[in-house]
């Protein structure tokens, strides 16, 4: 006989949606985590879609991307600083452990 189709309530549905919305993984790879067919998830997404947190239109996104990636670099370039001063620090306890572990005449 034929197999069961499986049924989805609204709460799963609206809440796929937003995972595909939010998360940087493509519509694909959802689907299979899910266990969600591909064309299922597809017609969940153009009934659910929300565009609250997505920019509509490509420039949008582009825009947002570019965002993130100006703020990433300066997280980046405030994290180097940091490590370039606790090397700084490191290399000075290094050469006081070297002066005054040295045997006194």
């Amino acid at each position: 006989m034929g197999e069961q189709r499986q049924r989805y309530n609204e709460k799963f549905k609206r809440e796929a949606v937003k995972y595909v919305q939010e998360n940087k993984k493509t519509v694909t790879e959802i689907a299979e985590d899910l266990n969600v067919p591909l064309s299922t998830l597809h017609e969940w997404i153009s009934l659910y879609r929300e565009f609250e947190n997505e920019p509509v239109t490509a420039e949008a996104r582009i825009q947002k991307l570019e965002q993130q990636l100006r703020e990433q670099e300066r997280e980046l370039k405030a994290s180097n600083r940091k490590l370039a001063e606790k090397e700084e620090e490191l290399a000075i306890v290094k050469k006081a452990v070297h002066i005054f572990s040295r045997p006194k005449p």
